[in-house]
């Protein structure tokens, strides 16, 4: 097996990985969602303790970094937030797919942050993933789901300004283990507030769900990033939308939920805006 073929069996596990995250914050069932994200946190927290110490990685540069790890971690978290609200309350297919809208947010806010040039095929598939997310969005007063929707559409957006800086990040020589480690961390910090003040009492069962989506969590992020580590993400970045595959089987599975017609729409929407994408960056750069 071919680098690149590796990359892709491990972005694909990091996909089921986190899928299975999200089934198992569903399964905790009724927990506020800054609850159950300082658990999931925790978990990643350790296991980037672990790894920093494995491999003797530290704050390259404190002072020159410490601003941008800071908002990177503070939309990383509030992208969490907002897509564990949305799996609690979606399918977890459309909330998959919401959440998937971040690589398009992502080269918004890398015009408006970094200066970067959108090229008009950048500019097309942005506003066609946007489109397609209208279909699942479906906003109108009918629509029982629509904060839900809107919630996790915000979750897409946070990621997507989150990833900007960590690419941000990146340019200025901070390492990805430490900044993984500074994001949870983070996380956990300003969720303990609210968890020392609004606790919510948990059974056996949940607490265990909320530590398996920690170690799902952990799985995903270790997985995604030894598959950026073996090939370019223009090669392989299509395929981590296998996420929405795992999530409808899963959420069919165990919850019986059935996309309606107008998601099935805007799912084929997005991912068709994501090949085009895919095709662009890899024909730019033969």
């Amino acid at each position: 097996m071919n680098r690149k073929h590796k990359a892709i069996l491990y972005i694909v596990l990091s996909s089921f990985c986190f899928a299975l995250m999200s089934v198992f914050v569903r399964l905790a069932g009724d927990i506020p969602s800054v609850q159950k994200s300082f658990f999931r946190n925790l978990i990643a927290f350790f296991f980037a303790v672990i790894f920093l110490i494995k491999n003797k990685i530290w704050l390259t540069d404190a002072k020159k970094n410490l601003g941008y790890l800071i908002l990177r971690s503070t939309f990383g978290t509030l992208g969490i937030f907002c897509n564990f609200y949305a799996v609690d309350h979606l399918v977890l297919a459309d909330a998959s797919m919401l959440n998937k809208m971040s690589p398009f947010f992502a080269i918004v806010f890398s015009f408006l942050i970094l200066g970067e040039k959108v090229k008009p095929t950048q500019a097309f598939c942005v506003v066609g993933a946007f489109i397609g997310s209208l279909f699942i969005l479906k906003p109108t007063f009918a629509n029982m789901a629509l904060v839900p929707s809107l919630i996790g559409l915000c979750g897409g957006l946070f990621a997507g300004v989150a990833y900007t800086f960590v690419r941000l990040l990146g340019e200025r020589g901070e390492k990805g283990p430490f900044i993984v480690f500074f994001f949870s961390g983070f996380s956990c910090l300003v969720s303990l507030p609210y968890l020392l003040l609004h606790y919510q009492p948990m059974s056996p069962s949940q607490l265990g769900f909320l530590l398996l989506a920690g170690l799902a969590a952990s799985g995903g992020q270790f997985s995604i990033t030894a598959a950026y580590c073996n090939a370019p993400a223009r090669e392989i970045s299509v395929y981590d939308y296998s996420q929405i595959i795992f999530s409808a089987l899963l959420g069919f599975l165990l919850f019986s939920q059935v996309p309606d017609f107008l998601s099935v729409i805007g799912y084929l929407t997005i991912c068709v805006m994501a090949v085009v994408m895919f095709l662009y960056n890899n024909r730019k750069t033969c």
